[in-house]
């Protein structure tokens, strides 16, 4: 499963040839991440992005289409790591936009309180989620936006789905390293499950 976050002064006008010095001391370089994936456990945010109508009813799920590391076409969540020094509100944010576009408009909430804790662990078995990189503690959220969503970096489309059809076994089956069962964690945590 790829999911690389690229570096976020990164304006990719830098020459494919030598590695540039990393001007971010909050970020890691590749084989910096390898090794402390080896050693640590790391901190990601996740979010399920909602359509909710005038009630705050959930109305429409968001899930991203992406192609992994070998060509198969999975759907995901938003998702990344929370960078050294940075709050869990503002690695939403910069998640939310990375993934969905400047237009997105989240509405982030008051208290960042998340719906769940997923825990990722290189092999099946210890938990429902895995990620073959690395163990990862995810917070998971549920974020509402309100704009134009149009998927950047690695994300191909955002597709929206009712609740129902978000929570189907066919959809699961799609996402990658277990997420399907959030989704259906999301939905149960703001009423949207019937």
């Amino acid at each position: 499963m790829s999911v690389r976050t690229p570096d976020p002064d990164w304006n990719g006008d830098e020459p494919t040839g030598a590695p540039t010095p990393n001007t971010n001391p909050g970020w890691l370089s590749d084989l910096e991440l390898a090794e402390i994936r080896g050693r640590l456990p790391l901190l990601y945010v996740e979010a399920v992005p909602v359509r909710v109508d005038g009630l705050g009813q959930v109305t429409e799920v968001g899930v991203l289409l992406r192609a992994n590391a070998v060509g198969e076409m999975t759907r995901t969540l938003v998702s990344g790591r929370v960078m050294y020094g940075e709050t869990v509100r503002d690695a939403l944010f910069r998640h939310l936009e990375k993934d969905l576009g400047p237009m997105a408009f989240p509405l982030l909430p008051a208290s960042p309180v998340p719906f769940t804790v997923a825990e990722y662990f290189p092999l099946p078995g210890i938990s429902p989620f895995t990620d073959d990189r690395q163990h990862a503690v995810s917070l998971a959220f549920v974020v509402p936006v309100t704009g134009t969503c149009e998927p950047r970096q690695d994300a191909l489309e955002v597709t929206w789905m009712t609740p129902t059809e978000a929570a189907t076994q066919a959809v699961a089956d799609e996402m990658e390293g277990g997420r399907g069962l959030l989704v259906r964690q999301a939905l149960a945590s703001v009423g949207a499950l019937r």
